[in-house]
């Protein structure tokens, strides 16, 4: 935990907020907090600073907090996953909060599995846990944004292109595809395929949509590599 993520409900008053939940356990357990210790904080959707513990006892701990400054720029990137599954999903989604990326998009492909659309990872509440674990790691405080779409089809034909324009458009795809485009600061829509990647029925719909196959290389990655290596590439990170 890089970053003391404060949500509203903490605020004693406007300087002073108070922790009792599993934030507390590990300042407690893990860095023994102590009267005059000081943590990086920040406000869920705010403003990043310091903490200055002011009193802790056996269910809580009181901060004294001055917030002076921005969380780290999002990255300018629209994210389109074939819903992974589910023990992967809880890495890739505390991986992509990490990263930095604020709009994510989870898809239906050929290759997903039904029964990943039942896992209870998806559930709001799940999902926002692993984004605070990525936020806290990479001392950001912005939450991400995520989208379902259970239907391949309709998506990619009713929203997609919508969504990619004005983008520089990608779809990761080891066949066929050009090779990744070196790292700039464009906006960006990127579509990652399931295990074993897009069909070719969905490569050509993604194409019409507007989006270009691009590759990394002979080698095939998991889903869970993929993802950081190509932000690495495609973005000044």
């Amino acid at each position: 935990m890089n970053l003391i993520l404060l949500y509203t409900s903490d605020f004693i008053d406007a300087r002073h907020v108070r922790i009792s939940d599993r934030r507390f356990h590990h300042m407690r357990q893990v860095h023994d907090a102590q009267p005059g210790d000081s943590f990086k904080v920040g406000v869920l959707n705010g403003l990043i600073g310091r903490g200055d513990v002011v009193a802790r006892n056996d269910d809580y701990i009181d901060l004294s907090i001055r917030l002076d400054r921005a969380p780290p720029k999002p990255l300018p990137l629209r994210l389109i996953m074939a819903l992974p599954r589910p023990k992967m999903l809880k890495r890739t989604l505390e991986t992509v909060a990490t990263l930095g990326v604020k709009e994510l998009w989870l898809i239906n492909s050929y290759r997903v599995d039904k029964s990943y659309w039942s896992t209870p990872i998806l559930a709001p509440a799940r999902i926002r846990e692993h984004f605070l674990l990525g936020l806290e790691q990479a001392g950001d405080t912005r939450m991400p944004e995520v989208h379902i779409r259970k239907r391949f089809k309709p998506f990619v034909e009713d929203e997609l292109a919508d969504i990619a324009k004005g983008t520089r458009a990608l779809v990761a795809h080891p066949y066929d595809a050009e090779p990744c485009p070196h790292a700039c600061s464009d906006a960006t829509t990127l579509a990652i395929g399931p295990e074993g990647g897009f069909i070719a029925y969905e490569v050509e719909k993604l194409q019409a949509a507007g989006l270009t196959p691009i590759h990394l290389g002979p080698r095939i990655l998991r889903v869970e590599t993929a993802v950081p290596v190509l932000l690495s590439r495609l973005f000044p990170l």
